[in-house]
């Protein structure tokens, strides 16, 4: 064959793999980029493999600016890319290209392996800690600063707001009876005569409880939901997630399970992670799942690519937790990292509370209905708000559309209950939650035996390594007093910046071991200060508007700190209310210290940046990280992650692992 011919033959063969790729016949191996628009990429980011075996062949780096065609390229690969965003109570997954993610219930129910066998169903609303002897006393106690607060604050024409007690709604709500719109709802329950072995999502959510089903909500408070309850080990809960997410796969991004080796995968993990759970997320979706490959990023870094700004305080509200971290140049902030054990269904049990004192008309409500709980988001969502000029009685009505029942609409009063529920987000007591801890830091992490150089072995090669350098300093302080110690001890710096901690809960006995890397000039001082810091927030659940303030406190300079206080972003479902950017901005600008007070010249609280839903700006920053040249840097391999485990998150990993 000539060469003219085998030109020939590549050139069809290209022909060919474009009309294959335009007609959506097979996927097109993202990571096989044709040589010809290799000299586009920078030579650091070509990855160590051999061209014909699915890798990339090595180039040089010319500089030039990327032609169409390898813009095109950069295109064909994000649509390749599938972005997964797993909150505790909504999943969020799509391709990069999408405009929107779709979002789907995290939930599936399991069928019984045996007949007889008790159900069993993770809670929703309800949690541990509710029903203490204090509960009852701490949520009145709580009420009554929501109350004080409420009442101090004046309206915007100047006047006192009116309280208005719920004995004047109670007694109307106790006499109304409701009125049958049908006598059939419509809803059904899922149907279930083919005994599939799970459901998932909203088909989970309406499995009639009757059935010999079991419900589980894999991931709680940002966290694996592991417990000794059945389904509760993190083999059982992996399993459930690998479920639910190759569900969502196939049936909405309709992408078969075995095409995912054509694709890759971006995952959104919180910003106190657990490492162990990290690997194990990674070790599924590679392994398991098949995908090529993954890179993983904080939520909050990609909360500030989707809103577009370069550094921010994000404030996360989600419906199981809210964390509250500084971002400043796309990287989270070690010291400011606060995760709080509270969002938006608390504040939907605090509303049911307060509606059951002003006589709620629907008697049968029960925290323990999936239906209900349904129902109870639905009136928070509808009704709350945290505008102080809404005062006073006003009529509302809601329906209810269960399976086999009719549809009823109801009619009740309500007054203050609607500012208070949301109002208990910055007074938490309100919650009633006795004996949880509800503040979490970023602390080290108890180390992996997979992982050999990790932050105690640097801590430990560190102590040694000053321990010579002092000593060689000592002998040559006449010449170069400090020179050496102070190489040896930039370079340890510098290994040390690479090991923030991982997260403990506040107060447990690993915080005995809390002193920094960065602290061994004075560990001993660093250890108590860090105690006390710890001690501070034990068995306390910070408001809102203070754990923000506590961020911002412990960002490293007062040019940061001011460059925070003029962008708060707020993102997450948990805080959707109305005037609740000017509520927040209000509290952050009365508490703020008076010093920055004087020199920060905006207090802006950003709720919905361009205009976007709050709930996708995570996902959406994820979708944008796809399309970053810099994220070439950032992938593991499945066979790099079957060689080297572990240790390639802390070699590829965007932040600090």
């Amino acid at each position: 064959m000539t060469q003219a011919e085998k030109g020939e033959t590549e050139n069809g063969k290209d022909k060919e793999r474009e009309r294959e790729q335009r007609g959506g016949k097979r996927p097109i191996v993202p990571a096989a980029v044709p040589e010809s628009l290799q000299e586009v990429r920078p030579r650091r980011l070509l990855l160590k493999a051999r061209p014909g075996r699915g890798g990339v062949g090595r180039g040089r780096a010319t500089g030039r600016p990327p032609t169409a065609r390898a813009l095109c390229l950069q295109q064909i690969q994000s649509n390749f890319i599938v972005v997964i965003h797993p909150g505790s109570t909504t999943l969020r997954i799509g391709r990069a290209t999408d405009t929107l993610p779709v979002g789907i219930p995290h939930v599936i129910a399991r069928r019984h392996k045996q007949q007889g066998q008790a159900a069993y169903r993770d809670s929703w609303l309800l949690r541990d800690g509710l029903n203490k002897p204090e509960s009852t006393e701490q949520r009145q106690n709580g009420l009554k600063m929501v109350d004080q607060a409420i009442w101090s604050k004046k309206m915007s024409n100047g006047a006192r707001r009116i309280p208005v007690s719920p004995d004047q709604a109670r007694s109307y709500n106790r006499q109304m009876r409701p009125a049958i719109l049908d006598h059939s709802s419509g809803a059904k329950w899922t149907n279930t005569s083919n005994h599939p072995e799970f459901l998932v999502g909203e088909e989970a959510l309406y499995v009639n409880p009757l059935d010999s089903y079991n419900i589980h909500w894999p991931i709680r408070r940002g966290q694996l939901n592991l417990h000794t309850g059945p389904g509760g080990s993190l083999t059982a809960v992996l399993a459930d997630l690998e479920v639910i997410w190759s569900h969502a796969i196939q049936k909405y991004l309709e992408i078969p399970l075995k095409d995912l080796k054509y694709y890759r995968c971006i995952l959104l993990i919180p910003d106190i992670y657990n490492k162990q759970h990290v690997k194990e997320l990674v070790n599924m979706i590679l392994m398991k799942m098949g995908f090529s490959g993954i890179v993983v990023h904080q939520e909050s870094v990609c909360a500030t690519f989707g809103s577009g700004l370069g550094s921010a305080c994000i404030v996360d509200v989600g419906d199981q937790k809210t964390s509250v971290c500084c971002v400043e140049d796309g990287v989270s902030h070690r010291n400011t990292r606060l995760c709080l054990a509270y969002g938006g269904s608390d504040v939907s049990r605090c509303f049911y509370w307060l509606m059951q004192r002003a006589g709620f008309p629907y008697r049968d409500c029960q925290l323990t209905n999936k239906l209900d709980c349904l129902l109870l988001q639905h009136l928070k969502e509808t009704f709350c708000h945290l505008d102080q000029d809404i005062s006073g009685l006003q009529d509302h009505e809601f329906q209810i559309r269960h399976p086999d029942s009719p549809a009823l609409l109801y009619q009740f009063r309500l007054g203050d209950e609607k500012l208070q529920a949301p109002m208990a987000l910055f007074y938490p007591a309100t919650f009633g939650i006795v004996g949880q801890k509800m503040t979490t830091l970023q602390h080290r992490s108890q180390g992996d035996p997979e992982d050999p150089h990790d932050e105690h072995y640097l801590l430990a090669t560190q102590s040694k390594q000053e321990q010579s350098s002092k000593a060689t300093a000592d002998r040559k302080s006449m010449s170069k007093p400090g020179t050496f110690e102070a190489d040896v001890r930039s370079q340890v710096t510098d290994i040390s910046e690479r090991m923030y901690p991982q997260e403990v809960e506040l107060g447990s006995s690993q915080s005995d071991c809390m002193i920094s890397g960065n602290d061994s000039e004075e560990p001993l001082t660093a250890h108590m200060s860090r105690k006390t810091a710890v001690s501070q927030f034990e068995g306390k659940a910070l408001g809102l508007d203070k754990a923000i303030l506590h961020s911002i406190d412990c960002c490293a300079s007062d040019d940061t700190k001011k460059k925070m206080y003029s962008s708060i972003l707020v993102v997450g479902g948990g805080l959707m209310f109305h005037k609740a950017q000017e509520f927040l901005q209000h509290r952050i600008l009365n508490k703020m210290p008076p010093s920055f007070r004087r020199v920060v010249e905006n207090v802006e609280v950003i709720t919905r940046p361009k205009d976007m839903d709050p709930r996708l700006i995570a996902w959406k920053g994820g979708a944008v990280l796809a399309c970053l040249d810099t994220t070439q840097e950032l992938w593991i391999y499945q066979r790099e992650w079957q060689r080297f485990g572990v240790r390639m998150l802390r070699e590829r990993a965007a932040f600090v692992w």
